[in-house]
């Protein structure tokens, strides 16, 4: 899989470089997960092996670094975590809650050692990517004196999936860590008022940095074509309920049902995790038995050049989330290739569209009104060509890696204390 959060986090720490900022970016629980080149740190701390096996055994929070140190190895992490298996949010309250409370919980062997290493590296500010990871921050402020900044990219959502007691606790924990935090960014208005009343934390604490991403590739490529007899429709997300990829067949299926959309195509691509299996093979079903199986094609988790190769193989793009979207960095990559898109109206998908250009909006969880949408495209060239020029043009000018790296550094040299 490639993770949305690990390509914003590598592409603001490349970015961040180019702008003289020394930064570096250091993994947690897994290596970073990126279709381009990554520039993480080549180590992991709170390496997922070790935080499963402490939290499971209690010997394995007493043994010394030398005897279990290796296992937090990044080639050894990295080849485990790429089999498929099946893990539910809603499983993990309790090593949740143990990784909030810190060098209180199961981990805190962990906490020791990243802080250690950070005294060591000295840096002039923290900005940790999530919250769920902040049950070290009590200590980073004990032992650094450094400010310590969160950038929260969908934590809400993790949080949600939780199991009572689990979900109580989680959030009384993390409201806790928040009042600890000297700042958060977010993406958009709409994320910065929700997390706020659910941190219930001032509205002034809270910096809206828009969403960037590095398309240099995507832009410097051939725009999609939008040829006048092709009607393509895209889809380049985690195949995933929450993603919306069946309320796009149902849409599909509707179109394909109108003689002029007789010769629609859906193509799909994405993380097929082992969860989301059987709900994919239901949607496929579903295609196939309302007779439009060769009108579908599964392009699988293809890599950058893949990705490219994709996205200028469409004529319109969507994905539409059932949850509301607080990144959508899909959209960025769509719209850098100039594909226009169809997205709900609904977290930050309004924003970045008013921001780009590029797309129209549609009642969040209708897909006769997706329908409709995607049919007014397909039938319009000339539309969609126009549309797709407008979303390429602003996605190079409003929604760059570049951007996102120069409003965050304002926002560092703000909040950071001379030593």
């Amino acid at each position: 899989m490639y993770c949305g959060s690990c390509m914003r986090d590598n592409s603001l720490t490349v970015a961040l470089r180019q702008l003289g900022c020394e930064t570096l970016l250091v993994p947690t629980y897994t290596p970073i997960r990126t279709d381009e080149a990554s520039v993480a740190e080549n180590q992991v701390f709170f390496g997922g092996i070790n935080v499963f096996l402490e939290q499971k055994f209690p010997i394995f929070r007493k043994l010394p670094d030398a005897l279990v140190g290796w296992l937090n190895n990044p080639r050894i992490i990295g080849a485990l975590s790429k089999r498929s298996v099946k893990i539910k949010a809603s499983e993990l309250g309790e090593l949740t809650l143990s990784m909030l409370r810190g060098e209180h919980g199961n981990q805190a062997k962990d906490v020791a050692q990243l802080v250690k290493w950070l005294k060591q590296e000295n840096p002039d500010l923290i900005n940790l990517t999530n919250l769920l990871i902040g049950g070290f921050i009590p200590t980073l402020k004990r032992e650094l004196d450094c400010p310590v900044i969160v950038t929260l990219q969908g934590d809400d959502l993790f949080l949600g999936q939780l199991v009572e007691p689990h979900h109580s606790q989680a959030l009384a924990e993390i409201k806790k860590l928040a009042g600890q935090v000297d700042a958060f960014v977010v993406n958009s208005r709409y994320y910065a008022a929700e997390m706020a009343a659910l941190l219930d934390q001032p509205a002034e604490k809270f910096h809206i940095v828009p969403l960037g991403a590095d398309t240099a590739d995507l832009l410097e490529a051939p725009a999609a074509s939008h040829d006048e007899g092709s009607k393509t429709i895209g889809y380049f997300a985690r195949l995933c309920p929450e993603k919306g990829f069946d309320q796009l067949v149902d849409a599909f299926i509707k179109l394909k049902r109108s003689p002029a959309m007789r010769d629609a195509k859906l193509k799909a691509a994405g993380w097929l995790g082992a969860n989301d299996e059987e709900f994919f093979r239901a949607q496929v079903a579903r295609i196939e038995a309302a007779g439009f199986g060769d009108d579908f094609h599964h392009a699988g988790s293809p890599d950058r050049d893949g990705k490219c190769e994709f996205l200028s193989s469409l004529d319109v793009f969507s994905v539409p989330t059932s949850y509301r979207e607080p990144k959508g960095l899909y959209v960025i990559e769509a719209l850098a290739a100039g594909v226009p898109v169809v997205q709900p109206d609904h977290g930050h998908f309004p924003e970045l569209l008013a921001r780009t250009g590029g797309g129209v909006l549609f009642p969040p969880g209708d897909s006769d009104r997706l329908a409709e949408e995607l049919a007014k495209l397909l039938e319009n060239p000339p539309a969609r060509r126009k549309l797709g020029a407008e979303g390429r043009r602003n996605a190079a000018s409003m929604a760059s890696a570049t951007r996102m790296a120069e409003e965050t550094l304002a926002i560092y040299r703000n909040l950071r204390r001379p030593k």
